[in-house]
């Protein structure tokens, strides 16, 4: 499953550099985002089920470090691709994407089964659960929850993410700045909101070793809510948002690394990475729908209003992760 997925999305993501239409592009980016989804859900599920408990905070920010690294390194080949391609060759950029798909050489070769995996199979002669039993017993309480949580805190996030470049922008175009130096501007402010992130990561796993997983994402969603709203409750200019506010709110997003190596044990073995990839990838379609109402509910123009909202639906995040399972389903068993 962790080689399809990946083979899914670096290959679909290869495919945007052949679009001709954007509905050809949205159905590639469609695809490709199941495999990041369904990729996000077994990976997590494979370290939990082979790390040691202890060092499930630090892996959970190892990991989530690696999607800031990404986004770094694809800002970085973006810029170099921009340089070294003629004008109107954007399209080609896709075509890095397709590296990933080498990895499933590996995957293949040298990334065992999990034991406990096998052991929970074998046990059921191979008829593995389907996806309802999500929604039976003690097991849905803990899928609705979880699901509210992820589907708050990413609406947050991502709202903040999609709409702080666009208000940045405003200010520096009503300080008479020219659209290069603009963008070279934004470009700098949103590398450092994803340079305090990866210190959030392991703020949140060392958090989470201090106090458990569920006070840690309580207090880091209640921050991260908070330093939004601080942010953008009333007009501040570009600098003082750029150094310090947003990148404030890159720190505290630290708490998304935690959900790795938190969600997938709350659910029995065979139903992890159902049940894992099910809260997380419901909450990023929450994530998109908040991302596109909010903005078209905020007055023409008006960011910092979708912005201000994000900070209120990401202290809703926090009162909801109150009702976070404390005990995981590997706690009960043993």
């Amino acid at each position: 499953a962790l080689a399809l997925t990946v083979l899914t999305y670096a290959c679909c993501t290869g495919l945007c550099a052949f679009a001709q239409t954007w509905w050809q592009l949205m159905i590639f980016r469609f695809v490709a985002a199941l495999g990041i989804g369904g990729e996000w859900a077994v990976g997590a599920s494979l370290l939990a089920e082979t790390w040691p408990r202890a060092w499930r905070p630090w892996m959970a920010a190892v990991l989530q470090t690696g999607v800031n690294i990404g986004i770094l390194a694809g800002a970085a080949v973006v810029a170099l691709l921009a340089w070294v391609l003629p004008p109107g060759s954007e399209r080609w950029v896709f075509l890095v994407g397709v590296l990933p798909a080498l990895l499933v050489f590996y995957i293949r070769r040298h990334v065992p089964e999990p034991e406990t995996w096998q052991r929970a199979e074998a046990s059921v002669h191979h008829r593995n659960p389907g996806a309802i039993e999500l929604f039976r017993g003690r097991i849905a309480s803990t899928t609705l929850r979880t699901t509210l949580v992820c589907a708050l805190s990413l609406s947050a996030w991502w709202l903040f993410m999609f709409w702080h470049p666009q208000h940045f922008r405003k200010l520096l175009a009503a300080e008479g700045l020219p659209p290069g130096e603009i963008t070279r501007l934004v470009s700098m402010s949103f590398l450092l909101v994803n340079g305090l992130a990866i210190a959030g990561n392991f703020f949140g796993g060392w958090l989470a070793k201090r106090l458990g997983n569920r006070r840690a994402i309580l207090l880091m969603f209640a921050a991260l809510g908070g330093s939004m709203i601080g942010a953008f409750a009333v007009p501040r200019a570009f600098g003082e948002l750029a150094w310090f506010w947003c990148p404030l709110v890159g720190f505290f997003s630290g708490a998304f690394g935690l959900f790795t190596m938190y969600l997938p044990p709350l659910f029995p073995t065979l139903l992890r990475t159902t049940g894992a990839g099910f809260c997380y990838n419901i909450g990023r379609v929450a994530a998109a729908v908040a991302s596109v109402v909010f903005g078209l509910l905020a007055p023409v123009g008006d960011f910092r209003e979708a912005l201000l909202c994000a900070g209120f639906i990401g202290l809703a995040a926090a009162v909801a992760s109150c009702w976070l399972p404390v005990r995981t389903h590997e706690d009960e068993v043993t």
